[in-house]
């Protein structure tokens, strides 16, 4: 290339680049500090996240790698000015998830050349080498990266340059000492001190080259300096290395040209880490809340974390990684043990063995190790006093096994890996637990681009998430796959989805020769050290329907008492086999999950799986009957005698606690449905049906109650138990019409009606009545639907059930709201309220007041109808119901706008955006549309809910009979 057109680049200091002799201006400082990031990793591809990661951390905007790729474009034409747009160029070529500066020339980049120059005064003579480190060290214009974004600048890549700076300095200064040529280095150890104040190796060798200079008085002065910034800062004296250079300095620097004097006990500084992982991915928050615990005043004592997470979650991993980003900060050394606590030998290393090994590390003869543990403990204690050093305890098995390996004074870190949370530790020892939990989608994704490429994650994006679907979010589950994929290059990643997907529920797909990364065997490794009553309900949790269980189901699953249950459950959560994700409730991984699935096929005998089924089954049947008299207390049910242990007996003490059961247990209802249905326990699958029914239709599930009813209404036709039959079809009748399937409604409602008079059976018969008037209605045969609510209110006062009277006048006052008679369906809400009174039916009465507010409403009573509304909503907010708070908040809104009070009016629908939120897009959209409209209105009236097409679904649900 002619040297006109030669370019050069500057990373030691300020962020700049040449062509020739003239230089050029790099861009803005973000674009800057990508530049940065690729001459800091020059020759080596940078990932896309990594520079998202650089400009924005956790918090990146959505137009993120946008922007990115436009910095890069711009970086491109800049290095190479007539390169036409979208083609690669010479100098930033994509590839590997990323972007990579490719430079030949080792003179191009400042910080190629400082290291070449490096490594020549590693192989030359004294005097000479002096030579080069200072033509090395002259390349530093200040810290690298200069001028680049605060935020950017603290990211560990440039941190760990100005590490090497550094070593590379005390490297050279050790040289010159000895060789007497401390003058040549001496601005630049005065300029890096002047730094990094509290890097004492750094400050010793300042001393000792002032000393050797002639400036004796100046070193003892820098003594005093470093030794006040030390105590005030970090409350410690000077370590040992910096007291020696001291010694040095008062003996006259006599001994100022020998080697520095090293730490007692270290015939070298242990540097025991693994290997930090080249494809790591994601953990960007947890490592952030890693980072923090090193902040200005935590050197003031001996840091501990302990890091806990299921097996195969990646523990170790961000251990080392995270080791590896502070490495530099404990400048005495890092060390470094696997104490084998979840073994698949079960050779658990004890502390003795542990502690002689970082004895020897730390230079101490084997001869002279004392042979008692607490001697050894002592020794090692004693060593690290003073010393800042780092302490990587992979793999522990309990907190007994770690006690023994902590530092006794101020300024070192330990980091503790376990799969036991070590509790013990957390309480006494004053550890900060960090809990590893599995890859969000966007990290599994990232993992998957590091160890295949962008380009063949990007060409199969939908093969792609099923991988990450069915691995669950586990790293190590990902990483076997992912090693797969890689020894597989020809392979589309569609075959490798479809081989996950056609074994669902197994581990097979993430067997591994390795048994380090042999899913099935990592877990056992924690599986084994159970006791028998955690392995046996570990394995019954397997036979589980999931996604999580509750301490009363667990309770019954594993058939024992109560205390009991909830120590196995709690052993198992040390053990990271369980999580508790809400307080008494538990979550195990799929994999987990199917780890357990096959033992409890293995060990546990044919009758003994069925009857912890039955057990379980009984416990939900149990609690959804329990809670729809609270939820829905004047609701028909069956009479079903209690089941289970007498000891476990929930109690609700109103509908709130009702309906928060509900909600929380909401998916394990449907799945146990589902199980009770496959697994011929078809009086449970008709009695949760029936339980289930009230809570679906009100909180608007209406798939799920479809499913549901249909499951049941199968289960009852083949006991042949015509009574649960009538009550069903009417039930599926109800919700095929929720859905809009009235060909499905129709002939569900006929049966019922047959059923229900067949039976004799009044009340039935009432309520099939009106559910029949409630489908008529929404077909809009009104007057057809009025004369069937008239049956049913007729049977209802025959009966003397003041409770359906209020529901069929709430039914009937609906019905004239569609026929525009808004007086008569006001009439009708008044009689409903009536009929209410004193029957402590807090759904019954919002769902009334809503409707007598929405008629008010329509009558022009604005005032009158905001009061209803009101008492609506404060009905609703005690019982808990957020589903239908939100339809009287649109209602509530309609009154106020129409009364003239616009703020009041956005208040109330800006309420039920917020609760609304992404769960009902459809009604999120249309608020948004009523508060743009009432922006842009003025005084102008907005049409209300009711008006534009809106049936008042969420009032009308609230079933009177709850």
């Amino acid at each position: 290339m002619p040297t006109e057109q030669r370019m050069r680049f500057a990373v030691l200091g300020p962020v700049r680049l040449w062509r020739g002799d003239t230089e050029l201006n790099p861009g803005p400082p973000q674009q800057r500090a990508i530049l940065a990031l690729l001459l800091v990793n020059v020759g080596r591809p940078v990932s896309l996240g990594d520079m998202v990661d650089l400009l924005w951390g956790q918090d990146p905007p959505a137009s993120a790698v946008n922007v990115v790729h436009r910095y890069v474009g711009v970086l491109r034409r800049l290095l190479e000015p007539g390169l036409p747009l979208r083609t690669e160029g010479d100098w930033l070529v994509r590839g590997a998830g990323g972007y990579r500066l490719a430079v030949a020339d080792v003179d191009a980049v400042d910080l190629l050349r400082f290291r070449r120059l490096v490594e020549l005064a590693g192989q030359a003579a004294p005097e000479h080498a002096v030579e080069l480190y200072a033509e090395a060290l002259a390349l530093w214009q200040a810290e690298a990266a200069a001028g680049i974004p605060a935020e950017a600048r603290a990211r560990p890549v440039f941190a760990a340059l100005d590490q090497e700076q550094i070593t590379v300095l005390q490297e050279a200064a050790d040289v010159a000492l000895r060789c007497g040529a401390a003058a040549l280095l001496l601005p630049t150890l005065r300029a890096c001190a002047a730094r990094h104040p509290l890097d004492e190796r750094l400050q010793a060798r300042l001393m000792l080259a002032l000393a050797a200079t002639g400036r004796q008085a100046e070193a003892l002065s820098a003594w005093q300096t470093i030794r006040s910034v030390l105590g005030e800062e970090l409350g410690i004296d000077p370590g040992q290395e910096l007291r020696a250079a001291h010694q040095s300095v008062l003996s006259g620097g006599s001994d100022v040209s020998g080697p520095i004097v090293e730490p007692v006990g270290s015939a070298v500084r242990p540097a025991q880490l693994p290997a930090d992982l080249a494809v790591f991915a994601g953990r960007r928050a947890d490592l952030t809340r890693a980072l923090s615990l090193l902040d200005g005043t935590a050197l003031e004592t001996v840091v501990i974390s302990a890091i806990g997470g299921m097996a195969g979650v990646g523990k170790t991993t961000l251990a080392v990684h995270w080791a590896h980003q502070v490495a530099h900060r404990f400048p005495d050394g890092q060390l470094y043990v696997n104490l084998r606590g979840f073994d698949r030998l079960g050779s658990v290393m004890g502390p003795g063995e542990a502690l002689r090994g970082f004895l020897e590390a730390l230079g101490v003869p084997p001869h002279r190790i004392p042979p008692a543990l607490d001697g050894q403990v002592g020794l090692y204690r004693s060593l690290l006093a003073g010393r800042r050093m780092l302490v990587l305890l992979d793999n522990a098995r309990d907190a007994d096994q770690v006690r023994p390996l902590l530092p006794g004074s101020a300024g070192c870190l330990v980091l503790i890996t376990s799969r036991d949370r070590l509790p013990g530790l957390v309480a006494t020892e004053g550890a900060h637990p960090l809990t590893v939990g599995l890859f969000s989608a966007a990290e599994a994704r990232e993992s998957l681009v590091r160890r295949l490429g962008e380009d063949r994650v990007a060409g199969a994006p939908e093969a792609v998430d099923e991988i990450i679907g069915l691995c669950g979010g586990l790293p190590l589950a990902l990483a076997v796959v992912g090693a797969r994929a890689a020894a597989r290059p020809a392979f589309q990643l569609s075959a490798i989805a479809a081989e996950l997907r056609d074994t669902p529920g197994t581990l097979d797909p993430f067997t591994d020769p390795d048994p380090a990364i042999d899913v099935r065997a990592v877990f056992s490794w924690s599986y084994r050290l159970l006791s028998p009553g955690a392995a046996r309900l570990f394995r019954l949790l397997g036979l589980h329907p999931g996604p999580d269980i509750g301490a009363a189901a667990a309770v019954y699953l594993a058939g024992g008492p109560v205390r009991q249950t909830r120590t196995l459950l709690a052993e198992l959560t040390r053990a990271s086999l369980l999580t508790e994700h809400t307080p008494g409730r538990y979550v195990a991984h799929d994999l987990l999950r199917a780890y357990a699935t096959e033992l409890v096929h293995a060990h546990d005998s044919e009758a003994d799986r069925h009857a912890a089924v039955h057990r379980v089954l009984d416990h939900y049947m149990d609690r959804a009957h329990a809670a729809c008299r609270k939820f829905a207390p004047f609701w028909v049910r069956p009479d079903l005698a209690p089941t289970g242990p007498e000891a476990v007996t929930d109690v609700f003490d109103d509908d709130r606690q009702a309906l928060a059961w509900f909600t929380a247990e909401h998916s394990v209802l449907l799945n146990v449905v589902e199980l009770a249905a496959h697994g011929g326990f078809d009086t449970h699958s008709w009695s949760l049906a029936w339980a289930l029914e009230r809570y679906l239709d009100q909180q608007g599930h209406w798939h799920d109650c479809a499913t549901v009813q249909r499951a049941g209404l199968a289960a009852a036709i083949r006991l042949g138990h015509r009574t649960a039959q009538a009550h069903l079809h009417r039930a599926l009748a109800r919700a095929s019409g929720r859905l809009g399937n009235y060909d499905d409604a129709w002939p569900h409602i006929r049966r019922s009606l047959e059923l229900f008079g067949e039976l004799d059976d009044l009340t039935g018969l009432a309520t099939a009545h009106r559910s029949h008037a409630w489908l008529l209605d929404r077909t809009g045969r009104y007057e057809e639907s009025i004369q069937q609510a008239r049956q049913a209110l007729e049977l209802y006062r025959v009966t003397g059930n003041p409770a359906g009277e209020a529901s069929i006048l709430h039914a009937l006052a609906w019905t004239h709201i569609r026929l525009s008679r808004h007086s008569r369906a006001a009439s009708y809400f008044e009689q409903a309220l009536t009929r209410l009174d004193g029957l402590d039916n807090r759904y019954g009465d919002a769902g009334v007041l809503d409707g007598l507010g929405h008629a008010l409403h329509q009558l022009g009573k604005y005032g009158s109808a905001i009061g209803c509304h009101q008492q609506a909503l404060d009905l609703y907010r005690a019982v808990g119901d957020r589903y239908n708070e939100v339809g009287t908040l649109r209602h509530l809104g309609d009154s106020c706008q129409a009364a003239g009070a616009p703020a009041s009016a956005r208040a109330a629908w800006q309420r039920a955006l917020d609760l609304v939120g992404e769960v009902d897009p459809p009604a999120a959209d249309e608020i948004r549309t009523r508060l743009r409209d009432l922006g842009s209105a003025g005084s102008g009236r907005v049409p209300s809910f009711g008006e534009s097409g809106d049936r008042g679904e969420r009032v009308e649900a609230g079933d009177l009979l709850a």
